[in-house]
């Protein structure tokens, strides 16, 4: 994968997207742009398969951005989307505590990050990334 600097121009951005083999009007162009530029989200809508899943796939390998997707469903609670606890390892910590002293172990330490599963969102904001990822929530009206 190789890495791009974030596009200098509108002109820029459509070379990038072309090189990439996404074919996009300048309108697209132009707010793609400026949502990189001002570090800000780009909320796109319209009709199945005129490519808003693509042109995340394509912004995340042309500027060697990390892309995670939250697939909403119907159904999908916060657990799915933001965070959960790997409840069967902290389990298996807890168990393996109170046999190696023979009593009640402390599990004041399992809800620390050693034993979180990060979902999409929590993995988009987490500040370990060296760039910004692209998140892509796809199917959102669901």
């Amino acid at each position: 994968m190789t890495v791009s600097a974030l596009p200098t121009s509108v002109d820029a951005m459509l070379e990038l997207l072309t090189s990439r083999g996404y074919l996009a009007e300048r309108s697209l162009a132009t707010v793609t742009y400026l949502s990189l530029r001002m570090g800000r989200p780009l909320f796109l809508e319209g009709e199945a398969g005129v490519g808003k899943t693509e042109i995340a796939k394509v912004l995340s390998a042309a500027l060697g951005r990390k892309l995670i997707r939250l697939q909403c469903y119907e159904g999908l609670d916060v657990r799915q989307a933001v965070y959960d606890w790997n409840y069967p390892r902290q389990l298996l910590e807890i168990q393996a505590r109170q046999r190696s002293n023979g009593s009640e172990a402390s599990a004041d330490d399992v809800f620390t990050d050693r034993f979180l599963l990060k979902r999409p969102l929590l993995q988009a904001i987490d500040t370990s990334h060296e760039r910004a990822p692209v998140l892509l929530i796809d199917e959102l009206d669901r």
